[in-house]
């Protein structure tokens, strides 16, 4: 898998939301009511990086979850970067 063109990279962007681009990442801060909310996201999300074989970085707090992709293999940010983030997207819409 390729690394995206920077022109690729906007265009995906634009069609998250929430999503900001650093570096040769990307990231979203989703937030919970509580710990449980957060911890229980976080384990579908595990779910989600198990079937799709993608695991992305993740910082957790109380209420919290940071989310940051990148495809180090390819140096950069693929489509399954972004494939992965609306898939987490539409998990947190549940």
């Amino acid at each position: 898998m390729s690394a995206l063109s920077p022109s690729d990279i906007a265009d995906r962007l634009t069609r998250l939301d929430g999503w900001t681009l650093e570096g040769n990442c990307i990231s979203k801060t989703y937030r919970f009511a509580n710990y449980h909310e957060t911890l229980a996201f976080v384990n579908a999300g595990a779910w989600v990086s198990h079937r799709t074989d993608h695991h992305p970085d993740l910082e957790v707090g109380y209420n919290r979850c940071r989310v940051s992709y990148s495809t180090h293999d390819a140096g950069g940010l693929t489509n399954k970067d972004f494939d992965c983030a609306a898939r987490l997207d539409a998990l947190f819409a549940l």
